[in-house]
């Protein structure tokens, strides 16, 4: 089974406890554990260092050659780099920089190379094209199981 995520960038310290918690308690460790994540900052990112700290095996699907360039900081960018190596195939889509429509297809890659997708999402409609509402949304289409791990009344900033 290869588990994928989606949620977004910033996370309140309550809503990474949750995720982390959910993972540690439902997800098989060792090589029997295969995630799929974009490695954005934030949710996709955490997912993916818990699939590498398992001993899992990592699948990175970016958007686009010039990626890290999207990410918004210096720690995001050295994790981006570090999980990329971690991980045992990498999957660059063909989109010559960051944009919305690389986001978009990125997101709906992972969805189509997952059988259950782990949504670290607030429930709110998205904030741009590609988002985690969209891959939501996406998953759904595609009859994917979604598990939202969210805390009610829980505010993302």
């Amino acid at each position: 089974m290869r588990f994928g995520v989606t949620g977004h960038q910033i996370l309140p310290p309550r809503i990474v406890d949750r995720a982390v918690e959910h993972w540690r308690r439902v997800l098989p460790v060792g090589t029997h554990l295969y995630g799929v994540s974009n490695l954005a900052e934030g949710a996709d990112q955490l997912f993916a260092a818990h699939v590498v700290a398992s001993g899992g095996v990592l699948e990175a699907i970016l958007p686009c050659a010039d990626y890290a360039r999207s990410l918004v900081t210096d720690d995001g960018r050295a994790r981006l780099e570090r999980l990329r190596r971690a991980a045992a195939t990498v999957l660059t889509l063909p989109f010559p920089q960051p944009c919305d429509e690389a986001f978009l297809a990125a997101g709906q890659v992972l969805v189509d190379r997952c059988d259950h997708l782990f949504a670290v999402w607030d429930g709110r409609p998205g904030r741009g094209m590609g988002g985690t509402a969209d891959v939501v949304a996406y998953a759904r289409a595609r009859g994917r199981p979604v598990t939202v791990l969210w805390v009610e009344g829980v505010v993302r900033v």
